[in-house]
This record gives C-alpha cells, structure tokens and sequence, in this order.
C-alpha cells in the first residue's frame, strides 16, 4: 500500500467505466455534422430541466458565464449590489464585478463554509439588487432563509451551483421541519440546487460532480421570460440571425459537450452516493483526531470536495507531509475573494472565512477512489499529524 501514489482526483478511472457509451456518443455527434448547439444540446437541456425540476434550461459555455448572463438576466449592472461570500472561487466575485456590479460580502458559517443568512441584512442597502449564495463544495447553503430574506426586501436570487450538481435542500429551520405554513422553506425540501432561486448557475468543468471533458456551463431557471433572455445572450444578443437586438457573448455549448454530458447525467447519483460514502468512510475513520474539525454532513450533501480544518496551525506542514506520502489534496482556497489582489484594499476583513483559508484541506475524493486508497490517505493523515507536532 505504500507504493500508491493517490492524486486529488483521477478522471480516467471513471472514463474507463463508461468508455463505450461516451464513444457512441461522439461518434453520433460527428456524423452528424453539427457541432453548436441543435439537437445534442437542446437533448441535453431537457433532460437536464427534468433532473432538476425546472423549466428551462439553458447550455452555456462555462460556469462563469452562467453567473454572468443570469446576472445580465435580472438586468443587473453599474451601481448595483449583488450579495455574496468571500469563501469560494473567484468566478462568483468576478462575475458580479464583470457586469458592472459591486459584489458585497458576508462571512462563512464555519461548520458549512457556505454563508451566514444571519448577516446578510445587515449588508443590505437601497442598491442592493440581489443575492448570491454558492452552494460551496456541494453542501447546500441555506435557502429557506436566504429565499424569506429575499422576498422580505424584493430582492433576486441566483444560486451559485458550480459544485453542487445533484445536491438536494434540507430545512435549516427545526420549526420547519415540523411543517411550517409561514415560509417557503417547507416547500424547499428535497430540492435539488439551483431549483430555488430565480436563477441557478452550474459549471461542467471536468473536475466538477457532472463534469464535461471541456468547459461547460448551464442556467436553470422556471422563469420564460429569464429564459428567453438567457437564449439571447448566448448567441451575441440575437433571436433572428445577425439581427443583434443586445450586446451579447459567444457562449454556445459544444454538441460534443453535450452529448458526453448526456451520458454521464444517467450515472450522477450513483456518483454523489458513491461520493458519500466515501465522506462518511472519512468521517468515521478521523472522528477522533483532536487536531481536526470534520466537514459538515447534511442528508443533501454531494462532496464535490472533503474538506477538513486542521487546528494549530499545522496545515501546511500536513500537507506537505501527505505529498511525500504520495498523497495529493488541495487547498481550497487559500485567500478570500476579498483579499485577493484585484479587490486589494477595497473591503473590511472576514474573520472566519481568514481563519478557514489557513486551516482547509481538501482529501481525495471520487467515486472510483479504492477501499485501499482510502485507508491511506486516512493513516497517511494520521502520520502527517504525528510528524506536524515533532
């Protein structure tokens, strides 16, 4: 067991499982001689809006533009205020910050790293237009809440779902839990992300839960009219050819993408269960280091990452220790989008989303990971531990 080497992620392992169905696929799309759009995407759109409960669904390029023609969608621009959390990947910053708009941040929950519904009214103002809660690491952000603060203050919510594809909505409210009539939480539950919000933002990254072997990206939503506009923006802001009503963006989904993604699609919760197991393996094994606080693990959590905090400082000498046994993880994410350069100087501190940045690391995860592999990456960490406090 010593001499495997586990990276943070193998792709191939899972293409070797679906290999014949994936070549059918691409050999269908080539002969078929269209490669943008038409019948492959439009396929895969529908089938999409039927895994997810909504109405349309719209294939874009990457998951950036998702955020950014949804934000486009709600007409939001120069002088508005979209809230977000400073704790995820910068496309959601730069998203908001690429139309025009100011992103405004509110800290973490630091037992999910999603953010704190609890301070957001206190960062509302007359130029906010709408919030956007990332669904961080494929653990639910809490919608009911989010979704009362928004209709409460008639503001938009677009769910930033790059890493959630397949997660599902459990009640953040005990009340609601019991059937609460007053919200709209009661009707949330079991739904999947990017279901509940005005507008829902996926990417296809490869590495992604539903990962495409490009980039790739998708809008949901229930509304036509959103929908409409969505369409538009994809093709340069056109619905009849070069009658150019808007300044749009090229962000077409490949057929090719499409209908790879298609395939993979029929296999995704079979995926994300796989990839539960594998976290609660993890839970059960670490549950006893000190030196660790565990990720969250709620009923509708996909773990598109594990990710664990490691205390004392020794996170950085933990992993380095990992690599040299041959063990891969990642850090996810060292800085606050707050913090980093392109926003330097520009916002107050975030205390817990600081701390978090020194203290995650991210353990192998995918759902061909052995049985094997997964004892040493666990013992593996244990010896890291070990060394880290020489």
């Amino acid at each position: 067991m010593d001499d495997i080497q586990i990276p943070i992620l193998d792709l191939r392992l899972q293409y070797q499982t679906i290999q014949t169905e994936i070549q059918e696929a691409i050999d269908r799309v080539l002969n078929s001689g269209r490669f943008i759009l038409g019948e492959e995407v439009a396929n895969f759109e529908q089938a999409v809006a039927n895994y997810l409960g909504v109405q349309h669904a719209i294939a874009v390029n990457s998951g950036t533009d998702a955020l950014i023609i949804s934000l486009r969608c709600l007409g939001i621009g120069k002088g508005d205020e979209v809230i977000t959390t400073p704790f995820s990947f910068f496309a959601t910053a730069e998203a908001i910050s690429r139309v025009g708009a100011m992103p405004i941040f509110v800290d973490v929950e630091p037992e999910t790293f999603n953010i704190d519904a609890q301070k957001i009214v206190e960062k509302i103002t007359s130029r906010t237009r709408a919030i956007l809660p990332v669904h961080l690491f494929g653990n639910p952000a809490p919608m009911g809440q989010i979704l009362d603060i928004a209709r409460a203050y008639n503001l938009k919510v677009i769910e930033d779902c790059a890493q959630s594809f397949g997660a599902t909505y459990e009640s953040d409210c005990s009340t609601c839990q019991q059937g609460c009539s007053e919200t709209r939480r009661w009707h949330l539950q079991g739904k999947p992300t990017g279901s509940m919000g005005d507008l829902g933002a996926f990417s296809f990254f490869p590495t992604k839960n539903l990962g495409a072997y490009g980039d790739g990206g998708l809008i949901a939503t229930h509304d036509s009219e959103l929908a409409a506009v969505a369409k538009q923006l994809r093709v340069h802001g056109e619905t009849k050819k070069y009658h150019n009503e808007m300044l749009g963006y090229n962000s077409r989904l490949d057929a090719l993408q499409a209908a790879i993604l298609r395939v993979k699609l029929n296999y995704i919760d079979q995926w994300n269960e796989k990839r539960r197991n594998i976290a609660q393996f993890y839970q059960q094994q670490l549950q006893t280091i000190e030196e660790l606080i565990l990720p969250d693990f709620t009923k509708g959590h996909v773990f598109h990452q594990y990710t664990i905090r490691i205390l004392e400082g020794k996170r950085d000498r933990v992993q380095a220790s990992l690599s040299d046994q041959g063990i891969g993880t990642m850090v996810y994410y060292p800085v606050p989008q707050s913090e980093l350069p392109v926003y330097q100087g520009q916002y107050e501190t975030f205390p817990i989303s600081n701390v978090l940045a020194q203290q995650v690391l991210s353990l192998p995860i995918w759902p061909e990971l052995s049985q094997q592999a997964m004892e040493k990456v666990c013992d593996g960490l244990a010896t890291a531990l070990k060394e880290a406090s020489v």
